[in-house]
């Protein structure tokens, strides 16, 4: 008697599998082909997408961006300090604003205490790392002009714009020139102002490399030789709390120091009277 387990294949089946069997693994083959090839094309769509997203906002936002001017950048830490023993009683601000091209706006502010009658700012100082928006053309005079009145009164806007004599603001004359731990500090004066000798006074330093200008007013100080001497005080007590990836800033600021001199030699050079400075500040160079 033959055993069931030694009888031979069916002739009509190739093999021993049971025919539902192989079709189901060629169903199975089948199946993950067409998977297979479904997730070739959702890639190759995803990769599309993509690219297009990435040229979308270009696009879409390279109009407003040309436009879009300065805002407040609430996220960003000071980079900045400027430690003055006669300021300590004072009320500081310190704001940033940024461009969208790349500029970048630290500006600090004190205000008198609320406690005494005048309320008003008593000094200003920016300093600003320009980006692509900058422009050679303009005249920076104007803007320190924009920013103080014969008061000091000046604010600042949510836009980084000024505020304090926007229209019809008079120019600026020179007011003689200072040293610091930056170099030599051009000085400017709000120009026809009757009481020269009660007059705020402006400051602009350029600096070529690192790409940073340094800006501002002060009202510190009775007669113009003692607000000389809080405007060099203020630039040589600056400080540098972080570069941030600017090595060329860092350098700067290490070679300053090794230059920086006290606030009473300021003081003292301040009150002497040369052909630059001479009394009451004469008009050297007309407007600004």
């Amino acid at each position: 008697m033959r055993s069931f387990w030694t009888t031979p294949a069916s002739p009509h089946y190739p093999t021993s599998i049971h025919p539902a069997l192989n079709s189901f693994a060629d169903e199975c083959a089948g199946t993950l082909a067409r998977l297979a090839a479904y997730v070739g094309v959702l890639t190759l769509l995803a990769m599309a997408g993509l690219r297009l997203w990435d040229e979308l906002p270009v696009a879409a936002t390279a109009e407003p961006a040309a436009k879009a001017g300065w805002s407040q950048a609430l996220r960003s830490h000071p980079a900045f300090a400027v430690s003055q023993t006669d300021l300590l009683e004072k009320t500081e601000t310190y704001e940033i604003f940024r461009h969208p091209e790349g500029g970048r706006k630290d500006i600090l502010h004190w205000m008198a205490p609320a406690t005494t009658q005048s309320e008003k700012p008593v000094a200003e100082l920016e300093i600003y790392r320009p980006g692509g928006e900058f422009s050679r053309s303009e005249a920076g005079g104007v803007e320190i002009a924009a920013r103080m009145d014969a008061q000091g009164n000046s604010q600042v806007n949510s836009q980084g714009n000024s505020q304090g004599s926007p229209q019809g603001s008079p120019g600026l004359e020179a007011a003689g020139v200072i040293d610091s731990k930056f170099g030599p500090v051009a000085l400017l004066r709000l120009a026809g102002n009757a009481d020269g000798a009660k007059s705020c006074l402006g400051f602009i330093k350029r600096i070529a490399d690192p790409n940073l200008q340094l800006s501002g007013w002060s009202c510190q100080g009775d007669g113009l030789p003692a607000r000389r001497a809080a405007i060099g005080c203020m630039l040589n007590r600056l400080t540098l709390l972080t570069a941030g990836n600017e090595p060329k800033l860092a350098e700067l600021f290490a070679r300053a120091e090794l230059k920086r001199g006290s606030c009473a030699a300021a003081a003292t050079s301040a009150t002497s009277v040369d052909w630059v400075m001479g009394t009451e500040n004469p008009r050297l160079r007309g407007l600004l």
